[in-house]
């Protein structure tokens, strides 16, 4: 199967948390190559992940490379939107590993929803079983980063 990244056409609606994720990764020293990554899966079906960053290491020249699916989690639901969520990162994470294995996936979650939601059963079983990789985030401008799971 060919994976290719390519042109942005009719692209999703960003996040509303979009800007502040991508300037908490910014200050964390991150640099982003790709706002949103699009790679093209089949000739019909296309994949974006929101942002790609890489954070290069100076001293050894080489670089981490991420992938950040943005979620903000503000609808009625938050289990829909969980399994929305984590359908998204499963599926995303097949075509990174064969179109960019050198790349981490990473779901975005606000803090108050981490502190919040992330603590349930449903949700830790989840996160275990699926290999989900997160990051928490502070959706005030000068928060940034407050968490990465792995």
């Amino acid at each position: 199967m060919t994976y290719e990244k390519t042109k942005v056409k009719n692209m999703p609606a960003k996040d509303i948390y979009h800007n502040v994720v991508r300037r908490a990764l910014e200050k964390d020293g991150w640099i982003i190559t790709d706002d949103p990554l699009v790679i093209q899966v089949e000739q019909k079906r296309i994949v974006y992940i929101d942002l790609g960053a890489e954070n290069f290491i100076a001293a050894e020249k080489t670089g981490e490379k991420i992938a950040v699916e943005i979620k903000s989690f503000v609808g009625k639901s938050f289990n829909a939107e969980f399994y929305t969520a984590l359908g998204q990162f499963i599926s995303y994470y097949g075509v990174l590993n064969e179109s960019e294995p050198g790349r981490t996936l990473y779901l975005a979650v606000p803090k108050s929803i981490y502190q919040t939601q992330f603590d349930s059963k449903l949700v830790s079983l989840a996160v275990k079983n699926s290999g989900l990789r997160y990051i928490v985030y502070d959706v005030h401008e000068e928060g940034g980063i407050v968490l990465w799971m792995n």
